[in-house]
């Protein structure tokens, strides 16, 4: 697989799938108007989690300067996923709707290589679930388990001006492939959420 092809899937997969094997809690949150990359990433921490029945949960916290409203207009709004996730973005908020994107800035929506996110479920400003609509420049670990992969975004406010987004991926069966895949998940979503951060502060 192309490096370019790795990059759609880890970015698409921000929100299938976020999650590290080796994070911790999140620390407490001084923001400086001057706050670098690195210390934007150290508000992101990552786990996996296992479940009695031998599955894995991918759970990625996020700590965001800004209120609950543009955290969520981030993710649900065109405009708002576009400024940070993917260049091209269409987003069609409502059960059955979907976000749908492009990692080619020249493209449009619906052209080769445009991934779709389906929404299964939202509760406005606290709850979005998704499920991706795999395709065939998906890996093949992945294709296996689609109709079983879903993601559960929270959104905490934690004050007026500052919100916890916290992403559990579930439905991950525990093999050596899945969690190989997993490592490149992590690398990416840590840039990723950290162009949030500095998008919405």
């Amino acid at each position: 697989m192309n490096t370019k092809k790795k990059l759609v899937i880890g970015l698409l997969l921000a929100l299938i799938a976020s999650a590290s094997m080796f994070g911790s809690q999140p620390a407490a949150v001084g923001v400086a108007p001057d706050e670098t990359p690195s210390r934007k990433k150290s508000r992101i921490s990552s786990r996996v989690e296992k479940t009695k029945a031998g599955e894995l949960i991918l759970v990625e916290t996020v700590i965001v300067a800004a209120p609950v409203d543009k955290v969520w207009d981030a993710y649900t709004t065109s405009a708002g996923f576009a400024s940070w996730a993917a260049p091209v973005a269409e987003v069609d908020l409502r059960i059955g709707g979907s976000i749908r994107t492009n990692y080619d800035p020249k493209a449009k929506i619906g052209d080769p290589n445009t991934n779709t996110l389906r929404i299964v479920s939202y509760v406005p400003r606290k709850l979005l679930t998704l499920q991706a609509d795999v395709s065939q420049n998906w890996p093949d670990v992945l294709k296996k388990q689609a109709a079983d992969l879903y993601n559960v975004i929270l959104f905490e406010e934690v004050a007026p001006a500052k919100t916890r987004l916290i992403s559990y991926g579930l439905g991950y069966r525990d093999n050596k492939e899945m969690r190989d895949m997993m490592g490149f998940f992590i690398k990416a979503n840590k840039t990723l959420y950290a162009k949030l951060i500095a998008v919405l502060e």
